[in-house]
């Protein structure tokens, strides 16, 4: 790069105006990036390297599966994992995300579940950072619509309700209800950690928001239903394995990277996805620990890791980006 950037300051200099100057610079600039992607095109023909040793299976998972989940019965992720797994598999909770990272890397689980995104709320962007810092690797997602309910012990009412319990998540999803009563908001790690807190306090004056599954769980009522804002609130989960394995219909991909802080250093890195013809569904940013003011992007892209255009892109994208990794084609 060193090198193009000197002779499109020996181009430029031979302009007479600057809007000359920024033409001929974008041009030129055009010019060289075509030709790096033929370059890349042609290694990638002779393979990539590491990075893509992905291993294609028809199925993901045997019966004797250790599966973890953040949370307690009852929980969102715990119906995710049973809307995927089943009831078959052996499944454990552990209190935090980090502790189900910790237990896919160090063998203690086969898979974990974990939540990445909600329609409504966005990203979930202490999962995100945690898919930095351990080399687990997504191997699918499930989707599940989110129905809120406000929960409370035998007996109460609205009238006598004082504190509310639940995730921040689901308190901020549920704030167009929220809005119409003065009542205090305490935080939990999870909606069904609210309702079994609200069961064991058995209180009428506290409730929780979480699923409706929970009021039979916990022995609880239901005192209003379908509480949350969004009649279309979904979370999307992702399935965690320590393997690079995907299906062999798998058809989504997540990579992360950074940029160098110049201009046009992102629109540089897209440019190899646009250019190999492969559509980009999502983009989010996290700050880099340590780095004040700059971000790693983590880019959902379409296809197989193994297909021509895929690849091509990767390899563009790993030449001319920080730190490149691909976190899972599911």
């Amino acid at each position: 790069r060193e090198r193009e950037n000197e002779k499109l300051a020996t181009l430029t200099s031979l302009a007479k105006d600057d809007f000359s100057k920024h033409g001929i610079e974008e041009l030129f600039t055009q010019i060289m990036s075509m030709s790096r992607k033929y370059q890349y095109r042609l290694l990638a023909s002779k393979g990539l390297n590491d990075t893509l040793e992905f291993n294609f299976v028809d199925r993901l998972w045997k019966d004797d599966v250790k599966v973890a989940y953040q949370g307690i019965p009852g929980a969102y992720s715990h119906e995710a994992l049973r809307s995927y797994f089943g009831e078959y598999v052996e499944e454990y909770n552990v209190p935090t995300w980090r502790k189900a990272m910790e237990d896919i890397r160090d063998g203690r689980a086969d898979y974990a579940v974990l939540p990445i995104e909600n329609s409504q709320a966005g990203a979930v962007g202490d999962v995100y950072d945690l898919l930095m810092e351990f080399e687990n690797y997504i191997v699918k997602y499930v989707d599940i619509k989110i129905n809120h309910a406000l929960l409370g012990v035998k007996g109460a009412s609205l009238d006598e309700v004082k504190t509310v319990y639940s995730h921040p998540q689901a308190i901020m999803q549920s704030r167009e209800f929220l809005e119409k009563y003065d009542w205090q908001e305490v935080a939990q790690s999870n909606t069904a950690v609210a309702a079994k807190k609200v069961s064991d306090l058995n209180d009428k004056s506290k409730v929780a928001i979480a699923s409706i599954k929970n009021a039979d769980i916990y022995g609880l009522e239901v005192l209003a239903e379908h509480i949350n804002t969004s009649d279309v609130n979904t979370t999307r989960f992702i399935i965690l394995s320590r393997s690079k394995i995907c299906k062999k219909d798998a058809n989504k991909i997540l990579i992360s990277f950074e940029v160098a802080h110049e201009s046009g250093s992102l629109y540089g890195a897209l440019s190899h996805i646009i250019y190999n013809d492969v559509n980009m569904t999502k983009i989010e940013s996290r700050p880099i620990p340590n780095k004040k003011w700059q971000y790693r992007f983590f880019v959902e892209i379409e296809g197989k890791v193994d297909s021509p255009g895929v690849v091509n892109a990767l390899r563009g994208l790993n030449a001319e980006t920080i730190n490149m990794r691909i976190l899972g084609n599911y």
